[in-house]
């Protein structure tokens, strides 16, 4: 069992940054691949960011690319979403997710065991 907490949402302006963290619980976080999704209400949760266990590999959603970089601290049990040049479409409940295996389908949702609460981030124009 993982439990997964987010935090550092908030309201900033376009064009600004944002870092998401998220806490996991447990003595084998580094065993699980992690991700971020993002939701907007009347929509379906959408991917953003998935990070290897071993922090080798990472996975964008185009929509992000080159502005948004996930990492994790497999030491303090946390993994991060750094958000840069911040647009009002990204504004929606970030969501952080846990999979006890491999990366082969990482922007499904599906796949994903356990998931945060899901922190609230809004970008204004």
């Amino acid at each position: 069992q993982v439990q997964l907490v987010e935090s550092g949402g908030g309201l900033v302006q376009a064009g600004g940054s944002l870092r998401l963290s998220c806490a996991a619980s447990g003595r084998t976080f580094s065993s699980y691949t992690m991700a971020w999704f993002r939701q907007t209400p009347g929509k379906e949760r959408e991917f953003v960011a998935a990070i290897s266990r071993s922090g080798g590999s990472t996975y964008d959603a185009d929509s992000v690319k080159g502005r948004f970089t996930i990492s994790r601290d497999n030491a303090k049990n946390t993994v991060y979403l750094q958000m840069n040049s911040l647009k009002p479409e990204d504004t929606a409940d970030y969501y952080c997710a846990a999979a006890a295996r491999g990366t082969n389908y990482v922007r499904e949702r599906g796949y994903y065991d356990y998931w945060g609460q899901g922190t609230q981030v809004t970008v204004s124009s």
